[in-house]
């Protein structure tokens, strides 16, 4: 496939790259410094505005399908803003390019209990916050969309480095939790899940969400474990 990938140098962003480039996808790495990109068999970078729709659009054009793992920054103050302009604008460049967009969001908008989103809990990591509350309001902005075929795809509670087991579970809107409290993944891992989304779509205009799978021990037919 010929695959868009917005925010190709960033810690999710470079896990999908490397995971699209292994399964021999062709991917246009559209970022704002493409000197940070590396030089490699299938990648082509590309600089473009996240927030700027018409020339995204352009940018967009030719492809089959477009990943985005935009962020605007951790660091910056106006990072809830940012992460609603940018999303808006890659929503509407997507529709102008007549795309299918899978869209990486935060964890924060996932349900702890009913009726109740992490990133409204009081344990909730403040310095989290304004970027999980501007993902929560991107998401809000993808159902609101009838136009482009898109998914949204959200983390665990614990997004980390580690090995690529080609393995993980799903879930949709609620926090998916492990043997000992919220469930993790590596970020290997989950970009298997986007480009296996990429590849095979199994969510139209829908949420997901994945984890590592969890090991369940066995017992004996005595029972005793």
């Amino acid at each position: 496939m010929n695959i868009a990938l917005i925010g190709a140098t960033g810690f999710v962003g470079s896990a999908i790259l490397e995971e699209l480039l292994s399964r021999g996808h062709r991917v246009t790495a559209i970022v704002t410094r493409p000197e940070r990109v590396p030089v490699r068999d299938g990648v082509r970078a590309l600089a473009a505005d996240a927030t700027d729709a018409r020339t995204l659009a352009a940018a967009l054009a030719g492809h089959d399908v477009v990943v985005s793992a935009f962020n605007p920054g951790w660091g910056k103050p106006d990072i809830r803003t940012l992460f609603v302009q940018g999303s808006r604008a890659i929503l509407d460049a997507a529709r102008i390019a007549g795309l299918r967009l899978i869209a990486v969001g935060g964890a924060g908008s996932l349900e702890i209990a009913p009726g109740v989103q992490l990133v409204d809990t009081p344990e909730f990591p403040a310095e989290w916050k304004d970027g999980a509350l501007g993902a929560r309001e991107a998401l809000e902005l993808f159902r609101a969309e009838t136009a482009v075929d898109w998914a949204f795809v959200s983390p665990p509670v614990f997004l980390e480095p580690g090995e690529r087991t080609g393995r993980y579970r799903m879930g949709k809107d609620q926090v998916l939790f492990g043997e000992d409290g919220p469930a993790r993944i590596s970020v290997a891992d989950f970009a298997v899940a986007i480009a296996d989304e990429a590849e095979t779509p199994r969510h139209r205009r829908a949420r997901f969400t994945v984890a590592e799978e969890v090991t369940v021990a066995l017992c004996p037919l005595d029972g005793a474990c």
